[in-house]
């Protein structure tokens, strides 16, 4: 990485002189709320706390409860760098690294429900919530595959909605609906994924310099296995660093 100008960098990813980095407590694997708002942990604060180190730059945190609102606020100097699925809707105004995590989506389905595959999901026309805005309602709006897709504002209505019987399932990342599964033994997590999630880091588009001093950056920090290890560090040893 010795190619860039971190001086100019500098000014163009954190023009405050704080690099800003939005965190998305949607999603479990990436991060997981600390006693105050600036300790937070997961494998998306430490790729934060790293790239600020790298760039000598002071680090704040912008705490949101789902993705939708993160890629919502891009171009508004809420944030300068975020962590997300990569999804195409959300590429026109964020410029992404290559993945550093693939996770997997996953239904969560009422055993009751006769589902065994994923395209039973949809022949049975099994009624699924999911969080507006998150990667995996995106998909499903685009490509199909969840029955009936109910959309929420937020995860907790939905798994509120499931408890009281208007749903027959969830779709969510694997870890998430897993948890879910815990209290509820009339559910299960199917095996079958419906879509791999692969997560990055975003810059908005009109910084493209940092933009591309970031994908070097998420570059060298997997292949020096800073990523793996970090994953194994927050008990997510099992998910996938792709190449």
């Amino acid at each position: 990485m010795t190619d860039f100008d971190l001086e100019a960098i500098r000014r163009e990813i954190a023009p405050s002189g704080v690099l800003v980095c939005a965190l998305n407590h949607g999603n479990v694997v990436l991060v997981r709320r600390g006693p105050t708002d600036e300790t937070p942990t997961g494998v998306s604060v430490d790729l934060a706390r790293a790239l600020a180190e790298k760039l000598s730059l002071a680090i704040r945190f912008r705490h949101y409860d789902k993705a939708g609102d993160v890629s919502a606020s891009v171009g508004t100097a809420e944030w300068d760098v975020c962590f997300l699925a990569i999804d195409p809707q959300r590429a026109e105004r964020i410029a992404y690294s290559e993945p550093y995590i693939q996770i997997e989506g996953a239904f969560l389905i009422r055993r009751a429900a006769g589902a065994l595959g994923l395209k039973d999901v949809e022949r049975l026309r099994l009624k699924i919530g999911a969080v507006k805005g998150s990667a995996y309602e995106l998909f499903l709006s685009r490509q199909g595959g969840a029955g009936e897709l109910i959309r929420f504002d937020s995860f907790p209505e939905a798994v509120a909605a499931l408890t009281a019987g208007d749903l027959d399932g969830l779709a969510g990342v694997r870890q998430a609906m897993s948890i879910v599964a815990r209290d509820k033994p009339d559910f299960a997590v199917m095996q079958e994924p419906f879509m791999a999630i692969p997560q990055a880091v975003g810059i908005s588009t009109d910084r493209p310099a940092a933009a591309a001093f970031t994908r070097a950056f998420v570059n060298e920090l997997k292949a020096s296995g800073f990523v793996r290890r970090s994953l194994a560090l927050s008990g997510h040893g099992d998910v996938v660093v792709p190449p």
